[in-house]
């Protein structure tokens, strides 16, 4: 037996059984597990398994395994799970795995479903999907801009090289110019409308046909609106007021004729409010966020970057980090790069600083530093989880020196100015391919000021004593 399987099987033992599970999937870094009653769950036992990083009692119960482990070990759990049946594990029937799912989604309401982090997790379900375009495009996009810049330069022969520009910007443009489409059709699958359709008013939002011989005025500012005014920000709106004129359709239109009339209505009537409402409402919203939020970056320079540094892990904690995702589209947008991210990013180094100081002064504690040795190399690329879950938001004191050098990175990269990302998606070292203008250097400057802040933090103030003990 590998490993992986070995780990599944203490992994499922600890979790109360294969009775007590009722689905399962994996994500890049954890096991999530539906569980059917939490009390069976022997979570002290759990975390002490050697390669479990860490838990997060959510929806669903969630193992932290870190990136690569997590696939071979989810594979392994379904194997399991059809040994456990094979061997005649007792299982429980479906009206009890209802009935125990129904009391654990009340007791989970209370606890995690508030209206505000509903919503935020939908937006994040709309964008989640749509990151390796975003990645794969965003660094397609570097390589043109770096050939494009040397046959600026005459470094290159323009005849031979332009057209490989071309081509790649060909590439690039398929998820940047059409954006508003995709996430047209991602909101409507959140918000319970039709996803075709969604993709549908995305698109409207192109005025694909308007020409400046034929425009379309702003009907609160006189002036013509423009290709993609407002952005993800009017998508959302419009798509969720299409599946509310949608679900309001279903219900009155006749089921013989509402292929024809509800999409036909739909989107007529969501499509001109689109148009002559939205539009100009969105691109107002967006154009002052934005703006905003580049005069606070501005002006507070060192002092923004260190709150936006220091304060980014704990609203990931919080789930609160989803509502940057459209924020930092309508940037990329607006100016072809987002300037938070790079700051954000810095959170992560912040950690991975903090970990070597824990590593150095911890060295008699063998189950910790094995922990740290396996987390590093994804935190430095930017996988934070295993590190935050695993080491030091465990320990407390570790997770606000963290937090602190990742203000400090944020600080160093507020005081430079400009430093931005052409795409969302990675951290750490994996976002220097991104970043725009041939800056890196100065994200690079950023990312050892985090690391080094992390590590002197938590050094001197951060790490706890009983952490020290000599340990096996």
């Amino acid at each position: 037996m590998s490993k992986y399987h070995d780990l599944a099987v203490k992994i499922l033992g600890a979790i109360g059984g294969r009775s007590n599970v009722s689905s399962y999937t994996h994500c890049m870094t954890r096991l999530r597990v539906t569980v059917v009653d939490r009390s069976r769950i022997a979570e002290a036992e759990l975390k002490q398994i050697d390669g479990v990083l860490g838990v997060v009692d959510d929806d669903t119960y969630q193992v932290i395994l870190g990136p690569g482990v997590v696939t071979k070990v989810a594979e392994e759990f379904g194997i399991v799970l059809e040994e456990s049946a094979s061997a005649g594990e007792s299982t429980i029937s479906a009206e009890q795995l209802q009935a125990k799912g129904a009391q654990m989604k009340a007791q989970l309401k209370k606890k995690n479903d508030t209206p505000f982090k509903n919503f935020l997790r939908k937006i994040g379900n709309i964008f989640i999907p749509l990151i390796p375009a975003f990645v794969g495009a965003g660094l397609i996009a570097g390589i043109g801009s770096i050939l494009a810049n040397n046959i600026t330069a005459g470094n290159l022969d323009t005849a031979t090289w332009q057209q490989y520009v071309t081509i790649l910007n060909v590439i690039k443009n398929a998820i940047f110019s059409y954006l508003v489409i995709y996430v047209g059709i991602n909101a409507a699958k959140e918000f319970g409308a039709t996803p075709a359709l969604g993709g549908v008013i995305g698109g409207v939002t192109l005025l694909t046909g308007v020409t400046a011989d034929l425009p379309i005025f702003n009907i609160f500012t006189g002036a013509p609106l423009t290709a993609g005014q407002g952005g993800v920000i009017g998508v959302l709106i419009a798509v969720w007021i299409l599946s509310i004129v949608e679900k309001y359709l279903r219900k009155v239109i006749p089921d013989a004729v509402d292929i024809i009339v509800t999409p036909t209505i739909a989107l007529l009537v969501v499509g001109l409010i689109t148009i002559f409402f939205i539009m100009p409402f969105a691109g107002f919203i967006s154009t002052n966020l934005i703006g905003a939020i580049n005069w606070t970056l501005e002006v507070g320079g060192a002092f923004s970057g260190f709150v936006l540094g220091a304060a980014f892990l704990p609203l990931v904690m919080l789930g609160l980090h989803q509502v940057l995702t459209p924020i930092h589209i309508e940037m990329i947008n607006d100016s072809g790069m987002t300037l938070l991210l790079p700051m954000l990013a810095m959170a992560g180094a912040g950690q991975v600083g903090a970990s070597i100081a824990l590593w150095i002064r911890c060295r008699k504690n063998k189950s910790l530093t094995n922990m740290i040795k396996g987390a590093l190399p994804v935190g430095v690329l930017g996988i934070g989880e295993p590190l935050i879950y695993g080491v030091t938001l465990p320990l407390g004191r570790p997770f606000i020196t963290a937090c602190i050098g990742g203000g400090i990175g944020g600080a160093v990269i507020g005081l430079f100015g400009n430093v931005g990302a052409i795409a969302i998606g990675p951290s750490g070292v994996a976002l220097i391919p991104l970043i725009a203008n041939g800056l890196w250097l100065k994200y690079v400057i950023g990312l050892i000021a985090a690391y080094a802040g992390g590590f002197i933090a938590t050094y001197l103030f951060g790490t706890p004593k009983e952490a020290m003990a000599e340990q096996d």
